[in-house]
């Protein structure tokens, strides 16, 4: 099978990998060797074997931290969660579910929906969740079966 073949038609001599391999820290610290002797981003990439956005994005850190700040890759993990729900929306659940231990997810989110001018707050669903995170739901266990 020639290189052709697993070539994707859009992208000519190139395989069909979905994403690039990350650079390892040895590929990091010949980058910038090189760049510190010949001054030359191009030649230390091509050194390297990574493109420009590569140095473009450890420049930053190498400059901070040196060659040990190319040792780990930083978290790839949001610092924030932009659907997080805010702490009164779930203190508000759990005291509705607590002042009035009858009412199911989707009374309470009628509730809540109703108190702020008919304007969903939370979904029955992440009512039942909240409800059992804080212990005061159970979670159906279903036969896989069915």
């Amino acid at each position: 099978m020639s290189d052709t073949s697993r070539a994707s038609p859009n992208s000519p001599g190139k395989s069909k990998r979905p994403y690039d391999r990350p650079t390892t820290a040895d590929q990091r610290k010949v980058l910038f060797r090189v760049y510190e002797q010949t001054d030359s981003p191009r030649k230390a990439c091509a050194a390297a074997h990574v493109g420009m956005a590569t140095f473009d994005y450890w420049r930053p850190r190498f400059l901070a931290g040196g060659y040990a700040a190319l040792e780990e890759p930083l978290s790839h993990m949001p610092h924030t969660f932009a659907n997080q729900l805010p702490a009164r929306t779930l203190e508000a659940v759990v005291v509705a579910k607590r002042e009035h231990p009858e009412w199911g997810k989707q009374r309470i989110a009628d509730e809540l929906a109703k108190a702020h001018g008919w304007q969903p707050l939370v979904s029955a669903s992440e009512v039942r969740r909240i409800l059992i995170e804080a212990g005061l739901g159970h979670q159906v266990a279903r036969d896989p079966k069915e």
